[in-house]
């Protein structure tokens, strides 16, 4: 008899039991000494003549403290970056200088390609350590109207393309259902990389990645915006409130000094969660295929 067949079967199990979650991933394999790795930071600075803020230099002057085994928080004075788990870039702190990069970076964008090309060496947001693709766009930019979400997931992050999994296809179904599809819709994520094991992204996560959907959706200037699920209103019109009060209630988005008309629905992922909830989204739809009419009658 085999004594280790149990255990092959609880760690078989465990292994399925992540990947149903959505965990793909491993971040770190060993533990890490945060203030040791301060110290060494700071004597590299100083060997480079560069002086450090007087924190992190009364940091260095201190012995590193040691953390409990496993443990990789990071505490106060830490070093800003260092290098990756597994794809040699740099993890960097998420702090207001990283976001004002990002905002300088997503301001130099003239078009969307360019946009794209800048968000790939943006090297500003952690979540691209452990993405597999950067998840830019899908459909046409120059389309009447622009749906955003809130991050990708495992189909999207494997494929570069939003919206791409069993939520995608219901999209698709309901966009097919008021005559549209991907050929006359432009469709976006807040944040462009997947958070490991599908999770919430961070509000600093969400904030470094919102000059980028800001400017993205400049250059694909739409006549309306439709928000799939309440993160992505949220983060964009500054509302705070939660989805069943939101929903179905046109709002405007201001674009450059342009307002435009939008609106939040439940995101697809919610309703194959709870698929009674369906029939709230249709009249969602069907009061955007009518908002789109409308405007058509305008023009003529």
């Amino acid at each position: 008899m085999n004594h280790n067949e149990p255990i092959l079967g609880e760690l078989e199990s465990l292994l399925e039991f992540y990947q149903a979650a959505g965990v793909d991933a491993c971040l770190t394999e060993n533990p890490l000494d945060w203030f040791e790795e301060s110290a060494r930071q700071t004597t590299k600075r100083l060997q480079h003549g560069h002086n450090p803020p007087r924190e992190t230099a009364e940091h260095a002057e201190r012995p590193p403290s040691r953390q409990p085994s496993g443990s990789s928080v990071m505490p106060v004075g830490a070093a800003p970056s260092v290098q990756g788990p597994a794809t040699g870039h740099t993890a960097t702190i998420p702090d207001a200088a990283v976001v004002e990069s990002a905002r300088d970076a997503a301001a130099k964008a003239q078009n969307l390609e360019t946009l794209c090309s800048i968000l790939e060496e943006f090297e500003g947001c952690n979540l691209k350590l452990s993405a597999k693709n950067l998840v830019f766009a899908d459909g046409v930019p120059n389309a009447r109207l622009m749906l955003v979400g809130e991050a990708p997931g495992r189909d999207e992050d494997l494929q570069g393309k939003p919206f791409v999994g069993r939520s995608g296809q219901l999209l698709d179904r309901m966009l097919h259902a008021i005559g549209l599809d991907r050929t006359n819709v432009y469709i976006a994520n807040v944040v462009p990389w997947r958070p490991p094991g599908n999770r919430t992204p961070t509000p600093q996560e969400t904030e470094i990645c919102k000059p980028f959907i800001k400017r993205q959706i400049e250059l694909a200037n739409p006549d309306m915006l439709v928000f799939l699920g309440a993160a992505s209103a949220k983060t964009l019109l500054g509302v705070q409130d939660g989805i069943r009060k939101m929903r179905g209630r046109w709002m405007t988005y201001d674009l450059n000094g342009r307002t435009i008309p939008c609106v939040a629905t439940y995101h697809p992922a919610y309703l194959l969660r709870s698929p009674l909830e369906k029939r709230l989204s249709w009249r969602d739809f069907l009061s955007i295929r009518s908002k789109l009419h409308k405007q058509d009658n305008e023009h003529i």
